[in-house]
This record gives C-alpha cells, sequence and structure tokens, in this order.
C-alpha cells in the first residue's frame, strides 16, 4: 500500500500579504477553485493501492485543514498535529511511526502541500517509477529538470552521463541554493536537478535509515507520539516531547547522509510557489507579460503581477511589478526582491504589529468573521456560520455586543432566554451575559455585530462550552 504523507505545516512568508501564519499558502486557493491542500491530494487520484493519506499541520490550522479534506472527499485521512514547528525530519518521523502501525508493509509517497504540478498525468507515471526504485530498498527523492539557472532553489547531483536517459540515478550530493553563475554552470552540466522535496521509500526502511542517521529524530518522535492523544478527529502528539526534537530538515537529517538515495527525474509542470515572482511564472499572462488577478486596470504595463482582493488596482505604465492587494495591506515590489519579502514581515513583528498573522477575515472552526471597522471602544464584525455549527457558550466582562442578522436564521441563547431570530431582526448581549450564537439552518448565517466597551480584544471570553476542545 503507497500512503500519501502530506507535510502541510509551511507558512508561506514570501506569499505574503496574502499567505499568512494562521492562513498560510497551502490552505489558499491559489489556482482555480481548489486549495493546494486540496489539488496536491487529487492529484493521486487513480493511483493503484493508494491508502488513506496522513496530513502532518500544525495544530493552529486543524480545523482549515480538516475540512478542506472533507469537502474532497478525504474525512478518513489522519491529521497529526505539530504542537511547535520542527522542520521536515521530525515530522516525517512522526507519519513513518503512524503508518507503520496501519500497515508496517506500507510505502510512504511524501509530499509537501504547497507545490503546483501541471502535467499530472506525467507525474503519476513517474510516482510509479519511483515506487518500484523504492521497492528495491531505496530512498528514492524526485529531481525536477531545470528550465533556467535558478538560485531560489537547492540541487540534487546525480550520476547521469551527457547521452544517459535513464529514468533513475544515482545521488552523488545535494547542494544548497547557488549564485547565479553556479546555477548556470548546474544547468550546463545536465546532471543536476531541482531539489523538489518530495521522496518515495518504504516505511520501514526509512525509519531503519533515519535511526542510523539521526537516532534522537526517532526516539524524540517515537516519544511524542506514544503520548499522544486523540482529540476530536485529530491525533495531538505530546508538546514536551516534540519540543526535544532536532530542528532539522530531511535533507540534513538523512537524504545527504545516507549511501541509499537514488533520483527519478521530473519534468511535469513542477513549481513550488516559493514567492511572487515564481507565482508570476506560472500565471497566466498577456501580450506584454502581465498578469492581472482581481479587479484592476491597466494603461501600458508590462511585465508586471497585480493581484487584487479588495478594491480596483490601477497601474500606469509601470514595469516588472508585483502589487498584490487585500483587505488590510498591500505589497508593491520588484520582482527582482521577491525572496526578500521576508524582511518586511521581520519589521512588522518588531512593531509588534499582527499583519503577518492573520487576515482582516478571521477563520474558526464554525465559520468565520471579518473585522470591518473599528475605533475608540467600538468594532464591527461581519461574521459568517456554517450550516448546523455554533460558537461557544462565553461571556464577556468588558464589552457588550448587539447582533443584526442579515441572512440566514440564528439561535440565540441569552442568559436563561432562548430565542430564533430571522433576517432584519436583531438582539442586544450585555456585558457578563453567558452567550451562544448557531445556525440552525441549511444555509450560512450571516450577521452583523457592533462591540462596545474599553476593552475588545479576543482574549476578553470565558468559554464554558465549546464543540471543538478550545479552552
Amino acid at each position: 500500500m503507497i500512503i500519501p504523507v502530506i507535510l502541510a505545516g509551511g507558512s508561506g512568508s514570501r506569499l505574503w500579504p496574502l499567505s499568512r501564519q494562521h492562513y498560510p499558502k497551502q490552505l489558499l486557493k491559489l489556482f482555480g477553485d481548489k486549495t493546494m491542500l486540496q489539488q496536491t491530494i487529487l492529484r493521486l487520484t487513480g493511483l493503484p493501492e493508494l491508502g488513506a493519506p496522513i496530513v502532518v499541520c500544525n495544530v493552529e490550522h486543524r480545523f482549515m485543514v480538516a475540512e478542506q479534506l472533507s469537502e474532497i472527499g478525504y474525512a478518513n485521512a489522519a491529521i497529526i498535529l505539530e504542537p511547535l514547528a520542527r522542520n521536515t525530519a521530525p515530522a516525517l518521523a512522526l507519519a513513518a511511526l503512524h503508518a507503520k502501525e496501519m500497515d508496517s508493509n506500507s510505502t510512504l509517497l511524501v509530499l509537501s502541500a504547497d507545490h503546483m504540478i501541471n502535467n499530472v498525468e506525467e507525474f503519476q507515471r513517474v510516482v510509479k517509477i519511483a515506487a518500484s526504485a523504492a521497492a528495491e530498498n531505496n530512498l528514492v527523492t524526485f529531481g525536477v529538470h531545470p528550465t533556467h539557472p535558478e538560485t531560489g532553489y537547492g540541487y540534487i547531483k546525480t550520476n547521469k552521463g551527457a547521452k544517459d536517459t535513464a529514468e533513475v540515478y544515482a545521488v552523488q550530493q545535494f547542494v544548497e541554493k547557488p549564485n547565479l553563475e553556479t546555477a548556470q554552470s548546474y544547468l550546463d552540466a545536465g546532471c543536476y536537478y531541482w531539489n523538489s522535496g518530495m521522496f518515495v521509500f518504504k516505511t520501514n526502511v526509512f525509519l531503519t535509515e533515519l535511526q542510523a542517521h539521526s537516532p534522537d529524530v526517532v526516539s524524540t518522535a517515537n516519544q511524542a507520539r506514544s503520548l499522544a492523544v486523540k482529540d476530536l478527529d485529530f491525533i495531538r502528539v505530546d508538546k514536551e516531547s516534540f519540543a526535544l526534537a532536532p530542528n532539522i530538515s530531511i535533507d540534513y537529517a538523512l537524504m545527504e547522509k545516507s549511501n541509499n538515495v537514488v533520483c527519478v527525474p521530473l519534468n511535469a509542470g513542477w513549481s513550488d510557489v516559493g514567492d511572487w515572482k515564481s507565482f508570476s511564472d506560472v500565471s497566466q499572462k498577456d501580450e506584454t507579460g502581465n498578469s492581472f488577478i482581481g479587479d484592476s486596470i491597466d494603461v501600458g504595463s508590462t511585465n508586471t503581477l497585480v493581484f487584487s482582493q479588495h478594491k480596483l488596482v490601477a497601474t500606469l505604465g509601470v514595469n516588472n511589478l508585483m502589487i498584490i492587494n487585500t483587505p488590510d495591506a498591500v505589497l508593491i515590489a520588484d520582482k527582482s526582491q521577491a525572496q526578500q519579502v521576508k524582511s518586511i514581515i521581520s519589521r512588522i513583528e518588531k512593531q509588534t504589529r499582527t499583519e503577518h498573522l492573520q487576515h482582516r477575515e478571521v477563520y474558526r472552526p464554525w465559520g468565520c468573521y471579518d473585522a470591518i471597522d473599528d475605533g475608540d471602544r467600538y468594532q464591527v464584525n461581519r461574521i459568517r456560520v456554517k450550516p448546523g455549527a455554533s460558537l461557544s457558550l462565553q461571556v464577556h466582562h468588558h464589552r457588550a455586543e448587539h447582533w443584526i442578522v442579515v441572512k440566514g436564521t440564528a439561535l440565540v441563547q441569552k442568559g436563561d432566554e432562548v430565542m430564533l431570530l430571522s433576517e432584519n431582526e436583531s438582539t442586544y448581549i450585555p456585558v457578563g451575559t453567558k452567550h451562544r450564537l448557531s445556525n440552525p439552518g441549511k444555509i450560512p448565517l450571516e450577521i452583523v455585530e457592533v462591540q462596545s466597551g474599553p476593552y475588545l480584544e479576543d482574549d476578553d471570553v470565558i468559554r464554558y462550552e465549546d464543540s471543538y476542545g478550545r479552552s
């Protein structure tokens, strides 16, 4: 059985301001009507002997991940929650230990949740080749055919000769991201491939090799998993044990150390969409190299990307720019600076701002809310509650709330009173009153909430009952 392992724990910081720490790129619909996580799993459809996926994700993203898996019919996936970031080696160790318990003879297909692959048929063909190589006890990595001297990727050096046309090569070396001159030499040599970060190996072979080369990764993962608890449909590993795991990638922990690594070349339109330039490279363009996504008007610009979620963006005679417009932040940068977006996030963090953490629209397991206006002692939110969902039974000590139903039907518990509110009806929740908002209907409930009081932060809440295990 081939068990897909989907690593979904990244933050996608170089795609800021669209990708945020609490809502990263793998959970976004960047291309089409499916998120990158959903596309990663759906492109496996049709592979033989495919088991239920294992998804390893940040604990903060668990409800969004579960909902997205359910939307595409994979509610049976195992979702392992990382209590804190420890890079890919500990995450893969957790997944492998879980897979071994499911099927001791399984093969793991390790994928990142934030990659784009255009040619799914070719990708599946190469996966089958990799699975055959893994059956011979090899650790298999996918090497992407380089199309240009890319400085943003690591490379894999193979034993490929100038005229070789094999489909599996021995790996001689993993090399770091090069400068432009070195990247050009790799391209000219013909034996180097981009390091995709995708792998295939037998579960037992992987764990044996990882134990030999990085035993501390295996031991800490084993401990964290042995103390794991079931939380709703999630596997919540022990935080204290997992914190002791080394913060190390699978390349450093194993692939660069093992003599048992082979590379399968992949030429299927792969991109890790790691920054806005790579996003622009794979986006549809007009005759002058522009990509316009969202509400925009242009006169005379060239080689420019505009991505607008909010308001009209008008461009006039600009060149080689990236303009990303979200409801609460706008990025304008030259494409040559795409790798430096993290420096903006560092500045935001130093100013103790929150635009790197979440969007103006904040997602919750019951739905979402959009902070559409705020001022001294008030905040206005547009709240959407999914059918059948409920907020927690809670109380606030510093703010009152006024709810106005604009769509659907609201079931409101206020103190000892329970009421149904229809469109254009409203209610008032005084300070210190125990209350709960639910959607008993079959369509989304939308309300406008006006909060007022001296303190309006999210931590002014005491939860008495909650359907999602939040304290």
